[in-house]
């Protein structure tokens, strides 16, 4: 089970309460926030920014799309210097006791898409075909994730617009009725509402999922990347050290280590 990543969570959370304590601390107090709530406007702008989107896909699509907000709320399980690690011990035992030796090795890996590498190359594989299947189903990962992505993408392009089309409606119905210039000014605060609930769903929801969600997107297809390009050094029969420093330079300076591979080159 991944462990919950707060930040997040905190943030969001944060967000709301800063909002809140603005509405709240003028004169009128709690008071206010009954100023900044409209049934009717929430129904339009919420209500019609996710209908949109759930129609311009699949069913399975939308649920797909709201589960991935629990993704921001978990802990990524990847560990990159791990990672390195555990392909510069591969490439220790592959020189020492040639390919076949890491198929026992792949049982014991947990990571489905390095043990697909292991195996590939422990079958004798052309390298440029295990690099294909590979890098195809890194563009597939992708994919999926970019899918979720614009899932949140697409609500946040659409409160706005559709706060707007709120706002259009509470004005058009504020006009049909001028003869009471006591109501003008309420009836102009609700109009405004809904451009309110608008930005709130683009800016304090969906930009902070769409944010987090690019981050984890980026840092799978990177640790993926390198065990690519690590698996194939060590088809190559490179030397574990060379494939040390080439796996850690897609790390930053700080998070680099110099444990690890044996010195091959005997």
């Amino acid at each position: 089970m991944k462990a919950l990543e707060v930040t997040s969570l905190i943030g969001i959370l944060l967000a709301a309460v800063l909002v809140i304590f603005a509405v709240v601390s003028g004169d009128d107090g709690v008071v206010a926030l009954k100023y900044i709530y409209d049934f009717k406007s929430i129904l339009i702008t919420i209500g019609g920014a996710f209908s949109v989107v759930f129609a311009s896909g699949t069913i399975k699509d939308f649920v797909s799309g709201l589960k991935s907000f629990s993704l921001i709320m978990k802990k990524s399980a990847i560990d990159t210097p791990e990672i390195i690690q555990k392909i510069i011990n591969l490439s220790n035992v592959a020189r020492k006791e040639g390919l076949l030796s890491l198929e026992e090795m792949a049982a014991e890996i947990d990571d489905d898409f390095l043990k697909k590498g292991i195996l590939l190359i422990v079958d004798g594989t052309d390298p440029e075909l295990v690099r294909g299947i590979l890098e195809t189903e890194l563009v597939s990962t992708e994919g999926r994730h970019k899918q979720k992505i614009a899932f949140w993408d697409n609500i946040a392009a659409m409160g706005p617009a559709w706060g707007m089309i709120g706002t259009l409606v509470g004005l058009v119905l504020m006009l049909q009725n001028m003869s009471d210039p006591n109501a003008i000014g309420p009836a102009m605060a609700v109009a405004l509402i809904t451009t309110l609930y608008g930005s709130l769903l683009a800016n304090w929801l969906c930009a902070p999922v769409t944010g987090k969600l690019k981050s984890l997107n980026e840092e799978e297809l990177m640790v993926k990347e390198i065990m690519i390009e690590g698996l194939l050094s060590i088809q190559a029969g490179e030397n574990p050290r060379v494939i040390e420093e080439k796996l850690k330079s897609f790390l930053a300076p700080s998070d680099r280590t110099t444990e690890g591979a044996e010195d091959g080159g005997e």
